[in-house]
């Protein structure tokens, strides 16, 4: 395939939006990469198709498939009720919640950061330090003595506690730490050697820094901004490649069997008027054909998109190293690509 019209493009939008990060376009065996900006903008040390950067919420996949496997081995059930299968009091939880609510988000259990409630993810760290946020257990504190929000499986609302509490379900049944799980029986497996739960105070090389405006136009790094290790809920470092190649692993029944690749795929509640969730992504439909699957993650110093088409092969995944950019640029190759 020819990707000069994406190559334009990119250039267009990397002057309007001052794109950081890294592009990767794959379509059956021909591959498109183009990386902008600095992963460490202090040294000068620029961004690389090998840079790994942290993509947030995009690792609510991983933890949706190790649900999967655990279901698969016939240690869940997706309706097993969460007071069935975790030794952790939840006070005020409907006892109804089951594994599918929190994989949908449709639990209406409270979440530790509301979207639709707080407009700034660093609030969270003025009741506990970021620093002290290395466990799953950790992000309890934050919503485990709080009311439901809505009846189990009432509606869909985006949860990042749902998904904590699904990593928590994943380390008990596993006996596994939940990053230790993923990287074992996910990373390793899909070939994924670049990626890994690091802790921010002790990265490897490679690792892009996170970067957020400041009212001056200058930057700050997201250190005091994230926890200082990513969960259940997000908070991984991939490489845009690693991305690709988990899809394309899970595309071809590597991780999962056919029968809960598809399950996992499969729609499961509408969210707007052609979008739906399955279990940790989202997808585009027309009609009742999936266009394009659909990941995405955001947080201070970190942004992140990702689209496969099924129909084509055409899979684009953009990581970004500051707070925005990603969108813009998967829409502008989209475009492009038509």
């Amino acid at each position: 395939m020819k990707f000069k019209n994406v190559i334009n493009r990119l250039n267009a939008i990397q002057k309007e939006v001052d794109f950081s990060g890294t592009v990767y376009v794959k379509v059956k065996d021909s591959v498109f990469t183009e990386s902008y900006g600095y992963a460490n903008r202090t040294e000068k040390i620029a961004n690389q198709v090998k840079t790994r950067y942290g993509i947030a919420s995009g690792c609510k996949i991983f933890t949706a498939i190790a649900i999967c496997q655990l279901v698969e081995q016939g240690k869940l059930r997706f309706e097993t009720r969460l007071v069935d299968c975790l030794d952790i009091p939840f006070p005020y939880f409907d006892e109804g919640v089951t594994v599918h609510h929190l994989l949908t988000h449709t639990s209406g259990i409270p979440d530790y950061f509301d979207e639709d409630e707080m407009d700034d993810y660093e609030e969270l760290w003025l009741q506990k330090p970021m620093y002290l946020i290395r466990r799953l257990h950790d992000f309890l504190p934050f919503f485990q003595n709080e009311q439901m929000k809505s009846p189990a499986g009432a509606t869909f609302h985006y949860n990042n506690a749902g998904y904590i509490v699904l990593g928590l379900i994943i380390e008990q049944v596993s006996g596994y730490t939940f990053s230790d799980y993923v990287e074992q029986f996910i990373f390793k497996k899909a070939g994924m050697n670049d990626s890994g739960y690091f802790e921010m105070d002790s990265l490897p090389e490679r690792v892009a820094y996170g970067y957020i405006k400041k009212p001056d136009g200058g930057y700050r790094t997201n250190i005091y901004s994230i926890p200082v290790k990513g969960g259940s809920d997000g908070g991984a470092y991939v490489t845009a490649e690693d991305m690709v190649k988990c899809w394309e692993e899970l595309s071809n029944y590597k991780l999962l069997t056919k029968e809960m690749t598809e399950k996992l795929l499969t729609p499961q509640i509408q969210v707007e008027e052609d979008i739906f969730y399955g279990y940790g992504l989202y997808m585009q439909m027309d009609q009742d054909k999936v266009v394009k699957y659909i990941l995405m993650g955001y947080d201070p110093g970190i942004n992140f998109r990702a689209v496969f088409y099924p129909e084509t092969s055409l899979n684009i995944v953009v990581c970004s190293n500051k707070s925005d950019g990603a969108y813009e640029v998967i829409t502008g190759i989209q475009e492009a690509l038509r």
